[in-house]
């Protein structure tokens, strides 16, 4: 996810057309500037002259919460880099990783949720999250596999 500085108040007109697009954005405010308000989680300031560790430190900031946060809603499964239209069965497996984001999802419960009231064979729902990591790659989401333990949905470092 890419983050685009801005000289500010210079760059007004894009950073509107940025803030249209939910593009992430710092805001280099010039010294005798009043930066603006602002309650958008994709934006930030810092002062000119910064330092470029400050700088850098909160590019990074912007880039994490612009990918730490999927949602799904009616299939369609968000984060700040896009979305991506889910069939039903990925929903449904995507929404129990969703539940446990950043942390271990059992195969049983991926199971349970997938195929309810069946007995899916292991190599189904293998088959399914090969199909459903390539589908997520392009928002910068990855399902690592936990070794006897289950799977975790999480951002691409």
């Amino acid at each position: 996810m890419t983050v685009e500085l801005l000289h500010w108040p210079r760059e007004r007109a894009r950073r509107a057309e940025l803030q249209e697009a939910k593009q992430p954005r710092l805001l280099l405010v010039e010294p005798d500037a009043s930066p603006p308000l602002t309650v958008d989680p994709a934006e930030d300031w810092v002062r000119l002259p910064a330092n470029h560790r400050d700088v850098q430190a909160r590019v990074e900031s912007l880039r994490r919460r612009a990918i730490a946060e999927p949602t799904l809603e009616q299939g369609v499964l968000r984060t700040g880099s896009g979305w991506v239209s889910l069939p039903e069965l990925e929903a449904r497996l995507v929404a129990v990783l969703l539940e446990k984001f950043g942390r271990v999802a059992d195969r049983q419960s991926l199971l349970a949720a997938g195929w309810p009231g069946e007995d899916p064979s292991r190599n189904l729902l293998d088959v399914h999250l090969h199909r459903l990591r390539r589908r997520i790659e392009p928002i910068e989401l990855r399902i690592r596999t936990v070794r006897k333990r289950g799977y975790v949905l999480e951002p691409c470092s």
